[in-house]
């Protein structure tokens, strides 16, 4: 339990952050692709960057300026694109990635720091239809898939093609695990169809109802990338899952006060993110820094 809920403070929605001077920055460090640190605790150099509109995909808010990332999560996000347009599924919109050097974000998320994280919708575009013009891109919102009183997705508004894509995503060898809320995780389990061990990446989280969050794997070209704790054995298809839902259900039922967020720490960043966000080449290995392992489910 205490393992679940420091992971909690890692990857969902977070309070602002004042004077961040990592959202500050407009475009990527120029040095070598590098992922340096943890995916809630560190930076990228060397982004790169995903077009607004390419080929079965679209960016969303394109204004918040989070588009970047590892050339190898760049390379995944037109790879899905390409392969929805390929299936006939519509054109995949694209919400936040990166900021041009990673790092922390003045709100929104606590991970999508090191160039590898992007969030994908629940929504589809319908094929051959034009993609949306920019201020249309950035006033969309999200809409939930779930129906947290019933502990089932929304007929309406969930389609088996968003389980397709999510299928898609999780047997790229390159995916490291994908955050989806557990009422979408169960109807995963329950219209599943052959081979399951894909569903072992597709891990529960609180929140995801609306999107899901794609996490890919530390690149072979950077030493300093952090990487977290292989995902259990199994599909995740279990007991827990169920008492899960069951627990999400009853809330929505009874629903209770929140209370206010307490107020948010920054987290120890490697010693290489100062260089990386003053743009100047990150220091050699042998340089002491900072660790911090991140954890999650």
């Amino acid at each position: 339990m205490h393992r679940i809920l420091a992971s909690l403070l890692l990857l969902v929605s977070a309070p602002a952050i004042a004077d961040n001077p990592w959202g500050r920055v407009r475009d990527a460090h120029p040095g070598i692709p590098e992922v340096i640190g943890g995916y809630a605790a560190g930076c990228l150099a060397g982004a790169a960057s995903v077009p607004e509109v390419g080929e079965g995909y679209q960016l969303m808010r394109p204004s918040r300026n989070r588009h970047f990332g590892h050339p190898r999560l760049v390379h995944f996000v037109e790879r899905m694109g390409a392969e929805a347009s390929r299936h006939g599924w519509g054109r995949v919109l694209v919400g936040d990635m990166a900021q041009p050097r990673g790092g922390p974000m003045e709100y929104g998320h606590r991970s999508h720091q090191s160039g590898l994280d992007v969030d994908f919708w629940f929504r589809l575009l319908p094929q051959g239809s034009p993609p949306l013009s920019r201020e249309q891109a950035d006033e969309a919102s999200m809409v939930s898939v779930v129906d947290e009183p019933s502990g089932s997705v929304d007929p309406q508004r969930w389609s088996p093609r968003y389980g397709e894509l999510l299928r898609l995503a999780a047997e790229r060898p390159e995916v490291e695990r994908i955050f989806v809320h557990p009422i979408v995780k169960r109807t995963l389990c329950q219209n599943a169809r052959g081979e399951r061990e894909w569903l072992g990446k597709v891990r529960p989280y609180w929140g995801h109802d609306a999107h899901f969050h794609v996490r890919l794997a530390c690149p072979g070209d950077s030493p300093r990338c952090v990487a977290q704790d292989p995902v259990p054995e199994g599909d995740g298809c279990d007991e827990g899952l169920e008492r899960w839902v069951e627990e999400i259900r009853t809330a929505a039922l009874n629903p209770k006060p929140q209370r206010p967020s307490p107020p948010r720490a920054a987290a120890a960043m490697p010693g290489a993110c100062d260089a990386v966000l003053a743009g100047r080449p990150a220091p050699s290995l042998g340089v002491a820094e900072p660790r911090l392992r991140p954890r999650g489910r």
